[in-house]
């Protein structure tokens, strides 16, 4: 083990400041400071630089080196390269790092990286763990795993894109319809002056009903593939999955969501991890005289926040005789609108943890309805 003057273990600690073309890195051994750009995702030249960064310090053998990079664009392919070469990596949630708030502030890759490497120094060394949020790594299979979910996402969104195109497209010529529409259909419609369409108008609705055809056929296959993954599950994320569709309510699309993303391969100490990866924590403010709620922190995974707050709407429904069901009915059924809603939002947090729970320790939510 090399030591300082100290006697304390001496490390390297580089951060990285990622883009697309070029990584900037910026090393400290706690005394001297030295920076290097290098291309995007050269490894060879970035073993080289932490070996340079060790010469110029002047430690000579083995010494730990502790990194950190900022969550974006490349993922964690970043976060498993660096541990294969024994790199300590952690990487950073962006918005969890402070910042100045008056005025303008300058920012260049520069400064990004010294910043970073300025915090990686308080909590690495100086054991400050709440100079930032750490993200969780997902194993590389879960990660795959949560591709097919993600994937229905987007193919959903761009269902809704071009169906809401064609629809504009009619409506400029005064038409309008309930259900979409197949080419051959389209010819036979007349516009406001009972006349066919124009051949361009065609011709752009034509290819935007190709284009939503092939997206309903790719999404139709996904959800056949996912369907058919959570009958017969594999992995600890499809039996999580499995386990949740058999509460009445929930359905094998949300739980495949919930698992892939947070309950399947999540590990929570307490109710207040599970709420706070959700994005469902409160966030009171408590200055002097003046006390109130600002609302859910949203700060967390955006993708179970929605899908909870939309079986929320439907527990009501589909499990009234449940406790959950009782104490939102007790308590904001008969208010305004708005209170409804601050009462769903409630509702969302308490069941996710009845979730937990269930999957957890086999804690059937209490009074509910859970499929044989």
């Amino acid at each position: 083990m090399i030591t300082n003057s100290t006697g304390l273990e001496k490390n390297v600690y580089m951060a990285m400041e990622i883009s697309n073309k070029k990584w900037k890195l910026a090393f400290t051994d706690m005394k001297k400071r030295r920076e290097v750009n290098i291309d995007a995702r050269n490894t060879g030249g970035l073993k080289r630089a932490i070996e340079m960064a060790k010469e110029k310090f002047g430690i000579k053998g083995a010494c730990k080196v502790k990194s950190c990079y900022e969550a974006g664009r490349d993922g964690f392919w970043i976060h498993r390269m660096l541990a294969s070469i024994g790199v300590e990596n952690i990487v950073v949630d962006p918005a969890s790092i402070e910042v100045p708030r008056r005025g303008r502030r300058a920012k260049t890759d520069r400064l990004d990286a010294e910043k970073l490497l300025d915090l990686l120094v308080r909590h690495s060394a100086h054991g400050e763990k709440r100079t930032w949020k750490v993200a969780r790594v997902p194993d590389e299979s879960v990660e795959d795993e949560r591709r097919g979910m993600r994937e229905r996402e987007r193919l959903k969104k761009e269902t809704t894109m071009h169906s809401a195109r064609i629809r504009s497209l009619l409506a400029l010529h005064g038409i309008t319809t309930k259900n979409l529409l197949g080419v051959e259909q389209i010819k036979r419609l007349r516009d406001w002056q009972g006349r066919a369409l124009p051949a361009g108008i065609y011709a752009e609705l034509e290819r935007e009903i190709m284009r939503l055809k092939i997206v309903r056929e790719q999404m139709e296959a996904l959800e056949g593939e996912q369907e058919k993954l959570l009958r017969k599950p594999q992995t600890r994320i499809g039996m999580v999955a499995a386990k949740m569709a058999k509460i009445k309510g929930v359905g094998m699309v949300r739980a495949g969501v919930l698992s892939e993303e947070m309950l399947g391969w999540r590990k929570f100490k307490n109710r207040r991890q599970v709420g706070a990866m959700a994005g469902l924590s409160g966030t009171p403010y408590s200055s002097g005289e003046s006390h109130r709620e600002q609302g859910i922190s949203k700060a967390g995974n955006r993708r179970v926040r929605h899908q909870m707050v939309e079986l929320a709407w439907q527990w009501i429904i589909l499990q009234p005789q449940s406790v959950l069901s009782r104490w939102y009915g007790e308590r904001f059924e008969h208010g305004s609108g708005r209170m409804r809603k601050v009462g769903i939002v409630a509702l969302a947090r308490k069941l996710l943890i009845a979730l937990w729970k269930y999957v957890e320790f086999d804690e059937i939510p209490a009074g509910a309805i859970v499929k044989a």
